[in-house]
């Protein structure tokens, strides 16, 4: 397991690089000054050649890029160019608050999706399996947007049951901090739940055709331990997978679900860093959402072994 584990970990090092790479030459290739919009109205020439002295904009690009990876390896991804703050302070502080929502939109998209997934499949055909697909479709269907608002004026506006919008640590009030995160978590969470239901459907078709469930059925045992310990159990590959992905996907683009909500996260910050053509804060956001994604492939690996003796067996 631990060479296997090395293996996925030295495959993803030239990857990072890549990504690495890529992120900062599309930075270079965005409209624009940032160092313009700190001199100020004015635009001192002295203090514009002193800010492009500070931030070593007046190197090759070669030398800018191995500069920003040195100091990345050791954990500086530069100073904000808006606040003179350090990215990497920046992302600890909005980053909990992103997981935080995350986890709560995987927590609705598996709770809905999974179950109406297995439901769907032991009974294809029948009228449940349709309407199931018709929720999945309509899921899959109607934008974030509208739903987080549509939410917004009836649950918040007209019953009054949870707050429209803002943002309280779980530390300072765990109660409060949930019923904040409710709505846009199941705004996030039912999008996925719509692709988790459809994936979870077609691996369970799949492994209900097999000669084991055939094999534990004519044993006599129970219709629901085939489907749970023996079905359910080996269809879990692609799903780890798929979630793994989606959980990645959702730190990295709860942007407009944050704005709507108002919420003080990772897509509120890259955001008004990309409005005021803060550099360093993007490059910093896009290289740290990267590196989640690969660990999220790295954990679904893992467990892809965990689950599959098979594959224990080769590892």
């Amino acid at each position: 397991m631990l060479s296997f584990i090395l293996r996925r970990i030295l495959i993803a090092i030239p990857t990072i690089l890549l990504i690495s790479v890529f992120v900062f030459s599309l930075q270079k290739l965005l409209p624009g000054d940032p160092v313009l919009a700190m001199a100020g109205e004015e635009r001192d020439p002295e203090v514009i050649a002193f800010l492009r002295e500070k931030y070593r904009l007046n190197d090759p690009i070669p030398v800018q890029y191995a500069h920003w990876v040195g100091n990345a390896v050791r954990g500086d991804l530069g100073m904000s160019l808006r606040t003179n703050q350090p990215v990497l302070e920046l992302i600890g502080e909005k980053l909990p608050v992103t997981i935080q929502l995350a986890t709560m939109a995987m927590i609705f998209a598996m709770g809905i999706g999974i179950p109406a997934g297995i439901l769907s499949a032991v009974r294809k055909g029948t009228v449940t399996d349709y309407v199931a697909n018709v929720v999945a479709l309509s899921g899959l269907s109607i934008p974030n947007f509208w739903l987080g608002i549509m939410l917004i004026l009836l649950v918040s506006v007209k019953w009054q049951l949870l707050p429209a919008s803002g943002y309280v640590p779980f530390a300072d009030d765990p109660w409060r901090s949930v019923q904040v995160m409710l709505m846009p978590a199941f705004v996030l969470g039912t999008a996925l739940a719509a692709t988790l239901m459809r994936h979870t459907r077609s691996a369970m078709l799949t492994v209900l055709t097999s000669d084991y469930v055939r094999t534990a059925r004519a044993k006599g045992l129970s219709e629901r331990r085939v489907i749970l310990k023996h079905a359910f159990r080996n269809a879990l590959t692609p799903i780890v997978t798929l979630s793994a992905l989606l959980f990645g996907e959702l730190i990295a683009g709860a942007v407009l679900t944050e704005q709507i909500f108002t919420i003080p996260g990772f897509g509120k910050l890259v955001v008004d860093a990309v409005f005021n053509r803060d550099y360093a804060v993007v490059q910093g956001i896009v290289l740290v959402t990267a590196v989640g994604f690969i660990v999220m492939n790295l954990l679904a690996d893992v467990a892809y072994v965990l689950l599959n003796p098979r594959l224990r067996s080769q590892t």
